[in-house]
Parts: C-alpha cells; structure tokens; sequence
C-alpha cells in the first residue's frame, strides 16, 4: 500500500485516525498502530509480515538479554549478525550468486526471492535500538507491543525516515495528540503528497522516457533534460515521502525529526550531504563512522573511514554495482573537499560553490540511476561530448514530455526555499493563514485530479 493511493487516501486513513481516536487508553492506542500497521505492509507484502514480526520478537529478546547480560557485548553481535545475515540474504543474495559465478564461472542458481519493502530503514532502526541499549543510550523497552509498534509504525515503515528509538522512546508512552497536531499533521501529509504526485510523478515522466527508451537516439540536450528531471523526481519523491511520514506521526502525537533541509541550495558536497536524506547520513555517522575512530586518527585510517562508510552506502540504497561506484564517487569527493577543496569553495563567491554542487549532484544521480555500466557510459559521453538531436521536435512528438516540462519550472522553485521565507514572514497573518490553508486544499484535489486521471505511480525509496 502507497500514501499515494485511493484505498490508503480514501479507506485505510480514514479507517485508522477514526479508530485511534475512539479509543482513549494508551496502551490500545498503541495496540491500533501496530495492528494498523502490521495490515499496511501485509497489504503488499502478506508473506513478509512475518519476516517482521521474527525480526521484532528476535531483538526484543536479545535487547533484553544485553541490558541484564554480563556477556553484553556477546549478545550484541548476535543482534546485529542476525540482522545483517537477514538483509544480507534478502537483499543482497541474488547479488552476491552473480558475481561469485561471473568471477569463478560457476553456474549456481539465483535465489529468485523478492526484496522485502523497506526491509533497509526498519533494519537499522531495530538496529539502533538494540546497539543504543548496549551502550546505555535508552532504556530496554520491556513492553512488546510498544516495541513492535516503533519498528513497524506505518508511516514511516516503507521509505522512512529512519527513526532512533531515543527520538519517539517517551512518546511511545507519553504523547499527547492534539487537534492542532492532528490538522498540522494532515497538512503537512498533503504538502508531501502535492511534492509526489505534482512534481515528482512528472519529472519522472520526463527521465523515464529518456533513459528507458532508446538512448542512441537522443542527443546532448536531452541527456542533461533527463539528468535534471530525475535530479528534482528522486529529491521530491523522497522528500515528498519524508514529509507524508511527518505529517502522519505528528497526527498520532509522534514528532519525526527533518530528513531533509533544501539540499540542491547547498554550496559543497558536505553541506548536500548535511542536508540530504538526513537520518540516514547521522545513523551512518553514530554507528559506522565514529566507532571506526572518525577524524581522530591518522590520516590514512581516516581516508578509510571515509570509504568504508560510503562503500556501504551506496550498498545500503542496491545491490548493484552502480550504487558501489555512487557511493565510492561521494567518497572520495567529500575527501578532496575536506583536505583541500573545501576551504578554496569558502574562499570563492557562493554561486561557485552552488554551481559546482549542482554538477556533481547531477553526474551522481545519472550514476545512481543508470544500473547499466555501458548505458551509464553512452548517457555521461552523450552529456559531455555534444551531440546534436532536435529537442524541440522529440519534446513536440512525445505528449507525455510535453506535458510533464512546465512542472520542471514548478520543480525549480519548490527546490529553493522562497516559499518557506515568504510562509515565516507572513505567517501570523489571518489573510495569509487562510490563503494557505486555501492552497493545501487545492493541493489536495489536485493531486486527486491527478491520481485519478493516470496509473503512473512509482516510489524510487521503496525498493531499497
């Protein structure tokens, strides 16, 4: 089930807050959550639900035993083998029989078995939660339900955000839902919802078009159009959800820190990284950068760090050889720009510094979505080497590119934050307030308007 969905919009939404709401106890309050959420991820994946629910029972036991274990650390990597072996088997099995029978010429059979949705962000927020327990960052939750409802609440259960325990632990037991939180909530949900199905589902119109179809035939200038479109398709698909999932845990009480902070207005790669997919740069960073030591070791275990953390990057998001080349191409940017490179871009105008940001983030994205090492290398010499093709004429036979290339200027803007500025400015205003509660329900039935008059609804984030 998607956000983005008439039976989620119209029945199981509904059917949830109504349900939540009537019950005025705690406890059943959070009982609902996890029911609810258990039928959400069931709903397309009836068979994987149970994959959860070991995962939930098995960390559950095994945080317990850490927290009165005098073997802690014994218990902690039991937690956290099953866990990687889990995902490791799910996710990167098929990936791994491949490349074992292409480098040994071997002909052992593929697994054949499906990825399991969000398999990667619930993972390392159960991961989080036992690793935190062992080093006495929060308290054991003793109580199964509140656990289970943590690691499998439905908003933000497919493509995240990926929560810490420590952020929502108390309110799991002590939050208080109020109509104000509730309206918020639900109004920023429809903001995520407009980023989706307005801009998103139209730049992906465009990249998709391009890159799926017959690349030889496009030149220069549609190469970098279809760069540009799934530059602004994955940043509002993803924080389009991002802000879907805040709007809904601040309808329940629950508050979901930021995943994203206008990256493309960012003046460096550290900066976007700062700024971009949020939860998954510090969960790296607290459990896989620091441990290793971080910047406080010699040079060289440093440059180490560095790669290792995006080697496994760029596996976290597929198992995929392009995804180990995005992950390795932002690490050894983000060590050009820490040794020498940044301190020249704070030294420079900071349109420089935007532009080239801007650059590299494109090339990356092309990267990260051209799986195809030969594709990849005819879309990058395509963009670099100019060749000639009639734009305006693939632009004017392709409907479904014209119809989608006035939402790139939509894209543009809504990238920036002009209208956050402008919102914090005027936002005690009475005209302005109802002005903007005007625009959100427009918003609203826009996006039904849209969902309605097309199937073409795809979400990057949910097959990783």
């Amino acid at each position: 089930m998607v956000f983005s969905s008439f039976v989620f919009l119209f029945i199981f939404l509904p059917l949830v807050i109504f349900t939540y709401f009537i019950i005025k106890n705690r406890t059943y309050r959070n009982v609902i959550l996890f029911i609810f959420s258990l039928v959400f991820y069931a709903w397309g994946e009836p068979v994987y639900v149970l994959l959860m629910l070991f995962s939930i029972l098995a960390n559950y036991f095994l945080a317990l035993i850490i927290d009165k274990s005098k073997k802690k650390k014994l218990f902690l990597i039991i937690a956290v083998i099953i866990n990687i072996l889990i995902i490791g088997f799910f996710k990167y099995g098929d990936f791994l029989i491949e490349n074992i029978n292409t480098v040994f010429k071997l002909s052992i059979p593929s697994l054949n078995i499906g990825l399991p949705i969000g398999i990667s962000f619930y993972t390392f927020q159960i991961l989080s939660y036992v690793i935190d327990v062992y080093n006495k960052k929060v308290k054991v939750q003793k109580n199964i339900i509140n656990l289970g409802t943590y690691i499998a609440l439905f908003p933000q259960l497919i493509a995240g955000p990926i929560v810490r325990y420590e952020t929502i632990a108390d309110e799991l037991e002590n939050r208080k839902e109020t109509i104000t939180k509730v309206i918020d909530g639900l109004k920023r949900f429809i903001i995520g919802l407009g980023k989706k199905v307005i801009i998103a589902n139209n730049m992906a119109i465009i990249a998709d078009t391009i890159y799926n179809g017959d690349i030889a035939s496009f030149g220069t200038l549609a190469m970098w159009l279809a760069a540009i479109s799934y530059t602004f398709q994955i940043y509002f698909d993803f924080s389009g959800y991002s802000d879907m999932a805040i709007g809904l845990g601040k309808v329940f009480g629950l508050n979901f820190l930021e995943n994203f902070n206008y990256p493309y207005i960012a003046k460096s790669i550290t900066d976007f990284w700062r700024r971009w997919h949020i939860s998954l740069s510090t969960w790296f960073r607290d459990y896989i950068y620091i441990p290793l030591g971080g910047n406080r070791v010699n040079k060289i275990k440093w440059i180490r760090n560095i790669l290792v953390v995006w080697l496994l990057t760029g596996l976290w998001h597929g198992a995929s050889w392009n995804f180990v080349l995005w992950g390795l191409y932002y690490g050894i940017l983000l060590i050009i720009e820490k040794l020498f490179l940044g301190k020249l871009l704070e030294k420079l105008p900071k349109i420089i510094g935007h532009i080239y940001t801007l650059f590299i983030v494109v090339i990356g994205w092309v990267i990260f979505r051209v799986e195809d090492f030969s594709q990849m290398a005819l879309v990058l010499k395509k963009m670099f080497v100019f060749e000639g093709g009639d734009l305006f004429e693939q632009i004017i036979l392709n409907f479904d590119i014209f119809s989608a290339l006035p939402y790139l200027i939509i894209a543009i803007l809504a990238s920036m934050p002009i209208f956050r500025i402008i919102s914090d400015k005027f936002k005690e205003k009475t005209p302005f307030k109802l002005a903007l509660n005007i625009c959100t329900y427009g918003i609203f039935v826009i996006c039904i308007c849209l969902l309605l008059s097309s199937s073409y609804n795809p979400f990057i984030y949910f097959r990783f």
